[in-house]
């Protein structure tokens, strides 16, 4: 079974044009080449996993215990490392190197990053809150959440009650984005849809399913 996920980075958006002429907007995202840096083996890890390397460090940069991790694929060493599951390991083995010949073009993706993080927002902007009316009586509280209080029982506010706080800056995914074009000489894939996270940030991209 082929490797499901690799390791991307996120360049910027572009328009490129369709066969028919449409303009259509797309996010370039860098994916590998990612050599495997270890095999992981039911046997004797307990579950069947590839792990990948991206952006490769010069050495002075890595940390003992990462160059004794990583010098084992003969490789390199790499700032990113991300494990993707598979139903069988068989045919991988460390130093080999997985880049984006495992899409193709119409094929739709899951892109998992960080998404870009927005400082403290109110509810109207974090929750899409309607806020208070505007006149009749009500001073200086047309953006705020409202009463939050509970009555005797339960006589507290649940958790995740949404209220004010971060927003933006944590782990998402985009499940649907359609892969437009692939550039293998820049090892380049051109994505229609939602992608997480700001410029330059890291990503993976996962098969569905």
């Amino acid at each position: 079974m082929k490797n499901q996920g690799i390791i991307g980075q996120k360049i910027g958006m572009t328009t490129i044009f369709a066969e028919d002429g449409t303009a259509v907007p797309v996010t370039v995202l860098k994916t590998g080449p990612c050599p495997i840096i270890q095999v992981k083996e039911r046997n004797r890890d307990g579950y069947q996993a590839l792990q990948l390397g991206f952006d490769q460090l010069p050495e002075r940069k890595v940390n003992k215990p990462q160059q004794g991790h990583q010098k084992k694929s003969g490789q390199g060493y790499y700032r990113k490392l991300v494990e993707f599951r598979t139903d069988s390991v068989e045919g991988y083995e460390p130093g080999q190197t997985v880049d984006c010949d495992m899409f193709q073009v119409g094929e739709r993706v899951k892109i998992t990053g960080k998404s870009k993080g927005k400082g403290f927002a109110g509810v109207m902007k974090r929750w899409n809150f309607g806020g208070s009316p505007a006149s009749h009586g009500h001073h200086k509280v047309h953006r705020a959440p409202g009463a939050i209080g509970q009555c005797a029982y339960p006589a507290k506010v649940f958790k995740g009650k949404k209220m004010p706080g971060q927003m933006g800056n944590k782990r998402v995914t985009a499940p649907n984005a359609e892969i437009v074009d692939i550039r293998k000489d820049d090892n380049l894939i051109l994505v229609r849809g939602q992608v997480p996270g700001a410029k330059n940030s890291m990503l993976t991209i996962c098969k569905k399913g």
